[in-house]
């Protein structure tokens, strides 16, 4: 019994051991797992935090962030080599300086919330002395209050910090400790992959190229990968020169510089006001640039590769030049020298100044300016885009044009200015000079041309040539314009008829990429007009994709076909609405004299011009026939319209401008439609019978609708833009 009871009692007691030590493990195991589980959640919640702090902190800035990029010249310190290590402590010295000025300006400044920091990128000498910094400005700005940062507001902070603490009314300002020059300071909108590139962190094709030999050739060559590339190259010349950078080939795609571009700064940052060029299409042709300063940047970028696109250049130091000098001609009559813009054959810097004063040994002999592919007309109240030029105290604005003009001085002394561009590099000027009789140029035999103010000039055939080669404009004045084969057309159209083949000699058809696309009209042997909203759009601006079929009453039997040299669009061309929807567009080949029956220029009204209501014009071109058609007409059609009260025509469409008016039926019935734009609408003079250019096809709703008629751009109110362009057309 008693071992029984042992047994049975030994066996509780492991039982009661066995228990407690399973509750134990039981306890122990609970709070293992409690430990794992709070290890888990505070993981979780590091995760969710991290997390969240990179959505709202780090995209929050990427997305919102933006980048002003600028620069001003310090007068008060002079440069060291050093600067130009951006690990020196020279440089974080003044790097640090400068970023502490900017921080201060911006934070007590009403952008204060959203001002980042400020970063300088270069320290560089220049030849006015001191210092130029380069900077890059960052905001972190929400989305919807984004605009009020413009660039003119950045900007306006910092001159206005400046300018408060102007000691003795000089141009120079002090700022804590730094002297900056405030007509120095030049601030612009910057793009994000610019500053992070420029900062040091966002490309591996960055060069840094310092040169002081003169003349010396350093070659610049890149070629874009197949991901894409964008290369910066930052040229420096010693002090007291310029960089001069050629550029013998590009290789691009023609996007309007939407993806492909090659960029040229007048500064090593890059900044908009500063841009001296920019191409945006492929180029064979050499063309060399030249800076205002010692500096330069070059951006060539270039989206993914599809073909080979590179570019190859070379950049060299060049002495600065003084453009002008005093001139003394002979006593015998004719050319006998030139003058040209600064550092010839390069394209002209901004900014530059030239001056010429001529001499002719007798008062009876003027001076005689030859430009070539240039002309210059007197400036009007606008002013001139590109600089402008003082010839005896009159003032005139220059264009490039396409063959030479002749400009006379009837004054023994002469001075002429030229005031360069203030923003951008210009094709570079060759002006041929010498004396003529202001009496009598020249003796009028066989071989010469009389003008109306029986002044003869050196030039058999100057009649109606496209260039001006009499002072008073004789030689081209009163030109055949707007002669058509058939001058009496008979009204015999319901919509639309066919013509008769020299019927429209001016009509032209476009072709954009061997199909018709638009309508244009012959002003001039090399000229035509056309609506700007036919080349909108990165393919459509390329001239390349076009071509010209003149004298063609049925499509694909031109009797002359032109590719397109360059295309005009009218700078204020409005999209949206169509306003200043016009455009010129150059023949790469003029088409020839023995095409004079079936090819012929139609006239241009005067800017005096006005349509009136009631007015019958005609229309023309090979568009769709009815507004469902999908293909536009094999022969050239025809439909007599007439002209609409400019009241009725603003309120049907509500959108019209001066530079726009109605023509059409009230029935509809005869109208433009797809595949016209761009052609002419011609009307006839009630009195010599010359044809008009009056209107161009622009817009409309529908083709034909009753009640709303075709909208016309007023061509008449374009007569000195095209002249522009064009100053031998009519």
């Amino acid at each position: 019994m008693v071992s029984a009871e042992d047994k049975l009692a030994k066996r509780i007691l492991a039982r009661k051991k066995h228990d407690k030590l399973k509750k134990k493990d039981k306890l122990l195991w609970n709070f293992q797992n409690k430990i794992i589980l709070f290890a888990l959640i505070l993981f979780i919640l590091g995760v969710v935090t991290w997390t969240l702090l990179w959505l709202f902190i780090v995209q929050a800035e990427n997305k919102d962030a933006l980048y002003f990029v600028g620069l001003f010249r310090v007068t008060n310190i002079e440069f060291l080599p050093e600067y130009r290590q951006k690990e020196s402590k020279e440089f974080l010295s003044m790097a640090q300086t400068v970023q502490h000025v900017m921080n201060l300006v911006y934070t007590t400044s009403s952008f204060s919330k959203f001002y980042k920091q400020s970063t300088v990128s270069e320290v560089s000498n220049n030849n006015n002395g001191g210092l130029l910094i380069h900077f890059w400005i960052v905001f972190v700005v929400p989305q919807a209050k984004g605009q009020v940062l413009c660039e003119d507001c950045v900007a306006a902070i910092l001159k206005d910090s400046i300018q408060t603490s102007i000691i003795n009314r000089t141009s120079v300002g002090s700022l804590q400790g730094l002297a900056v020059d405030m007509d120095s300071i030049v601030l612009s909108a910057g793009l994000r992959s610019d500053y992070w590139s420029t900062t040091g962190t966002g490309t591996n094709c960055m060069y840094d190229l310092y040169a002081d030999q003169l003349h010396e050739h350093f070659p610049l060559d890149t070629q874009a990968t197949s991901e894409g590339t964008i290369c910066y190259f930052k040229l420096i010349a010693s002090v007291g020169h310029l960089v001069r950078l050629s550029i013998v080939s590009l290789q691009i795609e023609a996007d309007n510089c939407i993806t492909d571009s090659l960029t040229i700064y007048d500064s090593l940052m890059p900044i908009k006001d500063k841009i001296l060029y920019r191409a945006c299409e492929p180029a064979d042709s050499l063309v060399s640039l030249v800076s205002t300063n010692n500096l330069m940047l070059v951006i060539f970028k270039a989206a993914q590769v599809k073909e080979q696109k590179e570019f190859h250049g070379y950049f060299e130091v060049i002495t600065q030049e003084r453009c002008g000098k005093a001139i003394v001609t002979k006593e015998e009559t004719g050319y006998e020298g030139r003058i040209t813009s600064p550092y010839y054959p390069s394209y002209y810097p901004p900014k530059c100044l030239c001056a010429w004063n001529f001499q002719t040994p007798q008062k009876s002999l003027g001076i005689a300016l030859k430009f070539h592919n240039y002309t210059i007309s007197e400036k009007n109240i606008k002013g001139c885009e590109r600089g402008w030029w003082k010839i005896n105290e009159h003032m005139y604005c220059g264009y490039y044009v396409d063959h030479q003009t002749v400009f006379h001085v009837t004054s023994s002394a002469v001075s002429v200015e030229l005031q360069c561009s203030s923003k951008v590099s210009e094709k570079p000027l060759l002006v041929e000079y010498g004396s003529y009789n202001i009496d009598q140029r020249i003796p009028c035999t066989n071989h010469t041309f009389k003008c109306r103010n029986n002044i003869c000039i050196r030039k058999q055939y100057a009649r109606c040539d496209g260039t001006v080669d009499c002072v008073d404009g004789s030689d081209e004045s009163s030109c055949s314009c707007g002669s058509s084969k058939i001058s009496n057309l008979i009204p015999r159209i319901v919509g639309g008829s066919n013509t008769e083949e020299g019927e429209w000699p001016w009509q032209v058809s476009l072709h954009f990429v061997g199909a018709a696309y638009c309508g244009a009209s012959v002003i001039s042997k090399e000229w035509l007009v056309s609506a700007a909203h036919c080349f909108q759009g990165g393919k459509l601006a390329d001239p390349r994709a076009w071509r010209a079929h003149l004298g063609m009453q049925m499509q694909g039997r031109a009797k002359f076909v032109s590719a397109v040299r360059r295309i005009v669009v009218h700078e204020y061309y409005n999209s949206r609405n169509y306003d200043y929807d016009i455009a010129l567009l150059q023949l790469s080949t003029p088409w020839p004299d023995t095409m004079g029956h079936l090819i012929h220029p139609i006239c241009l009204p005067p800017y005096s011009h006005k349509a009136r209501s009631g007015d019958k014009c005609w229309i023309t071109g090979w568009g769709q026939k009815q507004e469902a058609d999908d293909e536009g007409s094999a022969v050239l059609q025809k439909a007599e319209i007439e002209i609409i009260d400019q009241t009725l025509c603003h309120s049907t469409y509500g959108i019209i401008t001066a530079r726009m008016f109605c023509a059409g039926l009230s029935s509809g019935k005869r109208d433009g439609c797809k595949g016209d734009s761009g052609g002419p609408l011609s009307c006839q003079s009630n009195g010599d019978g010359k044809w008009f250019l009056t209107g161009i096809v622009s817009w409309g709703y529908g083709c034909g609708r009753p009640n709303f008629p075709g909208v016309y751009t007023r061509v008449s109110n374009f007569a000195p833009w095209i002249h522009k362009y064009v100053p031998s057309v009519l």
